[in-house]
């Protein structure tokens, strides 16, 4: 089942074959990636994608159970691809199930609609970001005791949230580069777009890898 309705379909595997469809072509990659999971010989490979790794288990002195901490490393790149993909689908979500249907009753112009599907695409990213943000401040005490943000620096160990955190914002920002084709984004609109994907891209990893 498609994502979005078709009037007519398109040559297979031409330009607007694969943008109308590009949602159900992900859906079907992030499907074999999980289908992956119920096979012994393709578990390992599979989880590699779909958990986070590079686990480690502390104990820390002020308690008596032991803390799961986690390090950065090469096989992350198969975990951003992954929520990538996932990241492309709940684009695909968010612009048929709401921003198209918020177009068809404003009856915008084809440069408003572009730039309201951009803003609204981030509207949702920034308010979901900001409330896990928030969450994450909280849980971890930044917000009580901000000290505790350069305090041992550099931090060689993330918690699970904070490492999923990253993961999932890089997954995100590096989602938008594909997007710009399957939107079809004006080609005047590209350099703009591109430069503050670029920047968040190059801005968060570097975050990351820097901790």
């Amino acid at each position: 089942m498609g994502f979005r309705k078709k009037n007519k379909s398109p040559p297979v595997l031409s330009h607007e074959f694969v943008i109308q469809n590009h949602a159900d072509m992900v859906s079907c990659v992030a499907m074999i990636i999980l289908l992956g999971l119920m096979f012994e010989v393709t578990a390992k490979f599979a989880i590699m994608f779909i958990t986070i790794q590079y686990n480690v288990t502390q104990s820390l002195d002020e308690r008596a159970e032991q803390v799961n901490l986690y390090q950065y490393g090469p096989k992350d790149i198969a975990t951003v691809f992954f929520y990538l993909l996932i990241a492309v689908i709940l684009h695909a979500l968010i612009q048929e199930y709401i921003l198209d249907k918020m177009n068809r009753r404003l009856h915008l112009s084809k440069t408003k609609h572009s730039k309201f599907n951009e803003s609204g695409q981030l509207a949702a990213f920034y308010l979901l970001s900001f409330i896990w943000g928030c969450s994450i401040l909280t849980a971890e005490e930044f917000a009580t005791n901000p000290t505790f943000l350069w305090e041992g620096y550099p931090h060689t160990h993330m918690v699970f949230q904070v490492k999923f955190f990253y993961i999932c914002q890089i997954a995100y920002w590096l989602h938008a580069l594909p997007e710009l084709y399957f939107q079809k984004v004006r080609k005047e609109d590209i350099p703009r777009q591109l430069y503050y994907i670029c920047l968040y891209v190059f801005h968060i990893t570097g975050a990351y890898i820097l901790k």
